[in-house]
């Protein structure tokens, strides 16, 4: 059956682009509102994806989009976990019943994907500086658009925003920043600039007195703050606070900030508006993270669809081994970048409440840090995802790896992470950390290994170390009581074999396997080795590889110049440079990779079983037809 078929007809049925939507009138915004609050429930139940942050900004978005000419005029979504109603209003309704699967569209804004995605955002507190760039252009060239940044109280606590706010408060450009303040990111939130906007918040005053100020006077919308703000200090025209439900209020405000930045006074200007994450939706409205991020669910009851796992999950495992850890040892402190939840910090500061630290999404902060926790000779771990750990390079290569300190990096989400796709993809850790001096980089095999893992982070104390661990279940490996900390640079021979070897690194160990097991069965004994550590690499393993077999495949989830170049460089350095040759990489390929299921995404990389067989049996100049035979048979 067909979404919607037999349902009365709504206005939604009849906008497949904003102009459509500025041909109503003002009255009807707030009906639009509600059937794009009921079409999000109805796509998110059947999909999955990020419903919260969407479900706070529907009214905002449906006035943005009758206020403002878009696409000529710019609407900039930071992170854009809150794109969902832009989305439902720009013409990508339908498609988004494929939303972040193959094929369909992103979960997050995409230039590539619509007109009306002026920038791909995924990362947070980039808008306000991508808003002034099309502010200076859109100046430079004499044109009158508007150029409005959406921005969340959560991602005001990143650094950028601050450069960005700085440089634009600055330039006096005609800006407009649309402060989304739900006092919640992907966890509640943290510092000292929630605080301040609580302040603001509780100085917002009733419906009638706010629109009777709209109505007052010119220039730019009112502030209610009754004294200058953190944001007029930065040269912004503080307004509000205002109610982001309420959506005559904001496209009267909207209307009065894009006709003051239209005029000669215009100038930079900050709306504050309070929503609430999840609103409309009890389920989510009800629930801790406000249904940040869910699985399919029944959109009648909110009862997600989740499968019951098969084996604890990586980042579980991470969590409890550190707790074992810590309570051992005084010293060890955990920092998380606004991430507890997703990095299983939550459990350790339940665990551990004096020793675990929220810098906000400020990654950067968080290394350095950490940095000044080891200097005074506390063991820091920085848990953040792969893809979030490159916005903190400089920090590493500057304050961690230069002075030799001994933080640790838990680097979650390494490699395919699925329905995020491209931007979440955690694929260049091992090359841009293997290239630093004196650096430990670890990958575990399965969840076992990395309990391991952890132990040996815990007790290196004079370098600084990484252990990357994938998204989602382990193995099912059987879990010691406690980790046991390994030997620095060994690893290990997992099966025997002739002629070819596979050396993996990390967690497609059990494709390697599986690909050993299958070639097997066509009377062909590949060896698998797990190399456990990048770096240092182990010497003697990749000698005896290349010495005893004709070809040696190394294994990675990772990007070109990762840990094959370090393959590479062992031999070279142990003057078997004529070994090189016969050193197949297998890595993620040198594109960037879409979202889609993982499974999808490792056999789109050729990093499954069945892509290393065939890459075994063509080595072997065997027909690949073999493998298609066993599995018919």
């Amino acid at each position: 059956m067909t979404p919607g078929a037999g349902r009365a007809p709504r206005l939604l049925d009849g906008i497949d682009a904003p102009s459509d939507l500025r041909r109503l009138p003002r009255a009807a915004l707030a009906q639009v509102a509600g059937e794009v609050r009921a079409e999000m429930i109805e796509i998110v139940s059947g999909v999955g994806g990020h419903l919260g942050a969407g479900l706070g900004v529907v009214e905002l978005t449906t006035a943005l989009h009758w206020v403002f000419d878009t696409p000529d005029d710019k609407l900039i979504w930071d992170v854009s976990h809150q794109c969902y109603p832009h989305k439902i209003l720009t013409g990508r309704r339908q498609a988004m019943r494929a939303m972040r699967q193959d094929g369909g569209p992103a979960g997050f804004t995409s230039r590539r994907e619509s007109v009306y995605d002026p920038f791909g955002a995924a990362h947070s507190s980039t808008a306000i500086s991508a808003a002034l760039g099309f502010a200076a252009a859109r100046d430079y060239e004499g044109r009158g658009n508007a150029v409005v940044a959406i921005v969340g109280d959560g991602a005001m606590s990143g650094g950028m925003a601050y450069e960005g706010l700085n440089n634009a408060g600055a330039s006096g450009r005609p800006l407009i920043v649309i402060l989304n303040d739900n006092d919640m990111s992907i966890a509640p939130p943290s510092g000292a600039l929630s605080r301040h906007l609580r302040d603001l918040r509780a100085r917002r005053p009733e419906k009638a007195e706010r629109l009777a100020a709209l109505a007052a006077a010119d220039g730019p919308p009112p502030s209610f703050a009754g004294r200058p703000t953190l944001f007029d200090d930065l040269g912004f025209a503080y307004c509000g606070p205002f109610d982001g439900h309420d959506v005559d209020e904001m496209a009267a405000v909207l209307e009065r900030a894009r006709d003051h930045c239209r005029g000669p006074a215009g100038g930079p200007i900050l709306i504050h508006a309070l929503t609430v994450k999840g609103k409309g939706y009890a389920p989510a409205e009800a629930a801790a993270d406000c249904y940040h991020g869910v699985a399919k669910f029944d959109a009648a009851t909110g009862q997600q669809h989740k499968s019951p796992p098969k084996a604890p999950s990586y980042t579980s495992v991470f969590a409890e081994s550190l707790i074992q850890e810590a309570d051992e040892d005084p010293r060890i402190v955990a920092i998380t970048a606004a991430m507890p939840s997703g990095t299983g910090l939550d459990k350790f500061g339940a665990a551990h409440p004096d020793r675990c630290y929220d810098a906000g999404i400020a990654e950067q902060h968080a290394v350095t840090f950490c940095a000044g926790l080891a200097c005074e000779g506390f063991r820091p771990f920085a848990a953040i995802y792969s893809t979030f750990l490159q916005r903190a390079y400089d920090q590493i290569v500057h304050d961690v790896a230069i002075q030799q300190l001994p933080v640790r990096f838990a680097i979650d989400r390494a490699g395919m992470v699925g329905a995020d796709g491209v931007t979440h993809q955690g694929s260049y850790d091992i090359a841009y950390l293997g290239c630093l001096p004196g650096f430990v980089l670890m990958a575990p095999a399965d969840e076992a290994e990395l309990k391991h893992m952890v132990a040996t982070a815990a007790a290196i104390d004079d370098r600084p170390s990484a252990v990357r661990f994938p998204r989602g279940e382990g193995t099912g490996a059987p879990l010691p009581n406690r980790g046991t900390p390994l030997e620095i640079g060994r690893g290990r021979v997992i099966r025997e074999g002739r002629e070819i070897a596979i050396l993996s690194y990390g967690a497609r160990l059990a494709d390697a396997e599986a690909a050993a097991a299958r070639l097997a069965e066509t009377g062909v004994e590949i060896t698998v080795a797990d190399a456990r550590f990048a770096k240092p690499i182990d010497d003697r393993l990749v000698k005896l590889l290349a010495e005893e077999h004709k070809l040696v495949l190394t294994l990675e989830e990772g990007a070109i110049g990762g840990f094959s170049a370090q393959v590479i460089d062992s031999l070279v350095r142990q003057g078997l440079g004529e070994a090189v040759g016969r050193v197949r990489p297998c890595h993620l390929p040198d594109r960037f990779i879409e979202h889609a299921s993982p499974a999808a995404q490792l056999a789109q990389a050729g990093l499954d079983a069945d892509a290393l067989a065939a890459r075994v049996l063509a080595a072997l100049g065997r027909p690949v037809e073999t493998l298609a035979e066993l599995t018919a048979g």
